[in-house]
């Protein structure tokens, strides 16, 4: 089968495809043969090293969708020929990929047909948008919610969670100008430059603050963020994008101000506790077959293209996600 590999950490050069022999699934598992491959954040990272690898070389690849194309020993309730989306954690960046049954969802229960390419994105960034709201920030009707990265993969589907939960004001901060009206496209009452966010939100909010914060933007915008919260807010972190060394945190801050920071890694959570990943996927596969939420994928390429999938990623410059064509 063709896959994309790399076999030491670094730029986006050391992704190479390569021929190689069909993963066969163990007990509890299912092959699936790809269709569409969503790219993360979380796969950069894993291929600058900022997140390791147990062997090289590895395959990239978090989330997929397809069909099954064969199930392990002891798998039930899934089928070969099924249509899926799943959790692969790593390897879907290959035209078969393996991953867990407890995380492999079939998409024929639905009222309304799913499509492929856009289930292939929901499985990690829909999850964590969905947790980070309902699990971690436990939004409350009316609260007015801040999300850094507007227009990314989390940013552009948290906006819709956030509106459907009933949220009040929901304000997003983008990188750039250009990715402006596309924020406001996805549902954000008010946009700002991230270079600029504190200011420009004190205004908007006429001093009060927000009540939820969602970020993994990570130093120096994790700082500036805290003066923000209003009074019992919530700043929820769920990754570190700028690579920058974290502040100190006092404990005495926290207490003098009526805040929580509150920390969510997908990753640690699925390998815990899988079946609670499992449940809020089909909470959101759910709002996707409703038309409550849907996916900003403007760059769907091929397998072959997953280096220059990386390099857009980190040019900064993408909205929504990227998926690879198997």
């Amino acid at each position: 089968m063709r896959a994309i590999r790399f076999s030491r950490y670094g730029n986006p050069d050391v992704l190479e495809m390569q021929e190689l022999p069909e993963p066969q699934p163990a007990a509890g598992q299912v092959s699936i043969r790809v269709s569409y491959a969503s790219i993360n954040f979380a796969d950069i990272m894993v291929r600058r090293g900022q997140y390791h690898v147990a062997q090289f070389p590895a395959v990239p690849g978090m989330e997929v969708s397809g069909v099954i194309h064969a199930l392990g020993e002891g798998v039930t309730g899934l089928q070969v020929g099924q249509p899926v989306a799943a959790l692969t954690l790593a390897g879907g960046y290959a035209e078969f990929a393996l991953a867990s049954a407890e995380l492999t969802f079939p998409l024929d229960g639905f009222e309304r047909a799913i499509d492929l390419a856009q289930v292939a994105a929901l499985p990690l960034v829909g999850v964590t948008a969905y947790q980070l709201l309902v699990d971690m920030a436990r939004v409350r009707a009316g609260e007015t919610i801040l999300i850094h990265a507007a227009t990314g993969g989390v940013g552009s589907l948290a906006v819709q969670i956030a509106r459907h939960l009933g949220a009040g004001q929901i304000i997003g901060t983008v990188g750039s100008a250009e990715k402006i009206a596309h924020a406001r496209a996805l549902g954000y009452n008010q946009v700002v430059l991230r270079a600029d966010f504190v200011r420009e939100i004190q205004q908007f909010t006429e001093g009060r603050g927000v009540d939820i914060i969602l970020d993994a933007a990570g130093e120096p915008t994790r700082s500036q963020s805290l003066q923000l919260l209003a009074p019992f807010g919530r700043l929820v972190i769920f990754g570190n994008a700028s690579n920058q060394p974290d502040l100190p945190l006092l404990p005495s801050d926290l207490l003098a101000n009526n805040w929580a920071v509150l920390g969510y890694s997908f990753s640690s959570l699925t390998k815990r506790a899988p079946h609670v990943t499992a449940t809020a996927a089909c909470q959101v596969f759910d709002l996707l077959a409703r038309g409550m939420v849907r996916v900003e994928m403007p760059h769907v390429l091929r397998l072959e293209q997953a280096a220059e999938a990386h390099r857009l990623i980190e040019t900064s410059n993408t909205t929504g996600k990227l998926l690879l064509q198997i």
